[in-house]
């Protein structure tokens, strides 16, 4: 055990110290929680390292450094240490993402090194739910894609990704970890569509992260030309109710404070906002 306040590179023998941290705030950490809960803390299976940071030997902060750094339950003193970490080591992620207080902390102290960012947003509220709307019918159209169909989610996935990120997912690597990523998510029966009569999506989204606790809804999009006709909340209505009877007993998704449209449905499916993230691109 460590008996000095210090941060390192945490190790697989030390995942249930970590997910005893992961545990504190299971819908906020919802994300990392279910990948490590599935990789453990090996960076190959993982897909980054895990920091942790001790006090008086016990590890009381994370900071999950993959395509995203991500801190987790994060003091300021963590966060400082997590800042010197990740100034040494050079920017590897595509986003800083977590809670919008320790994310801008941290952000402030990498920017001089890091900066400037592609885009700031700076508020996304976190909104959750454990129950079913009582005045909004779940789209009965709204169902699992099957394995056999990522040709046709793929083009919706992408043009979601790009429409949110500003970005295409198919850059760099031509698209493969956005399309195994998309794959992964069929395979697990956890990406949702409503097809039209030629086949084609016009609402989609994905139950992205998933634990015993909690779950965490993403990617959801309706094709421009059908938007405006009220598909939204019964589509999102649709996925809520497979969440909650497959899944997890809370749900909870964030989105851009922009985003007015989106927010007014997910309030009137039930979502309530309980916090804030924050993101920064690059």
């Amino acid at each position: 055990m460590l008996t000095q306040t210090t941060s390192r590179v945490l190790e697989p023998s030390d995942l249930d110290a970590a997910l005893a941290v992961l545990d504190r705030e299971p819908v906020t950490n919802a994300f990392v929680t279910s990948r490590v809960q599935v990789a453990g803390l090996d960076p190959w299976r993982l897909g980054g390292e895990m920091w942790g940071w001790y006090e008086d030997g016990m590890l009381t902060s994370l900071c999950y450094a993959g395509a995203n750094l991500v801190p987790i339950c994060a003091t300021p003193r963590a966060i400082r240490a997590f800042a010197d970490r990740a100034r040494r080591a050079g920017r590897r992620c595509s986003s800083i993402v977590g809670p919008a207080e320790a994310t801008a902390q941290l952000w402030r102290l990498l920017e001089p090194h890091w900066g400037p960012a592609r885009e700031v947003r700076g508020h996304q509220p976190l909104m959750v739910t454990d129950r079913m709307p009582a005045d909004i019918a779940p789209d009965p159209y709204v169902r699992r894609i099957r394995k056999d169909e990522m040709e046709t989610i793929m083009p919706a996935c992408v043009a979601m990704f790009t429409e949110e990120v500003g970005v295409s997912p198919m850059a760099g690597d031509g698209g493969l970890l956005y399309q195994a990523r998309v794959a992964e998510l069929v395979g697990s029966g956890r990406s949702f569509a409503r097809l039209d009569d030629s086949g084609k999506v016009v609402f989609k989204a994905e139950i992205g992260a998933a634990t015993s606790e909690a779950c965490q809804i993403q990617g959801v999009w309706v094709a421009p030309e059908y938007r405006g006709m009220g598909m939204a909340a019964p589509g999102m209505a649709a996925v809520l109710r497979y969440a909650l009877a497959d899944v997890a007993p809370v749900v909870s998704l964030y989105v851009n404070d922009f985003n007015t449209a989106a927010r007014r449905t997910y309030l009137r499916v039930g979502f309530q906002e309980v916090g804030a993230f924050m993101s920064v691109l690059f």
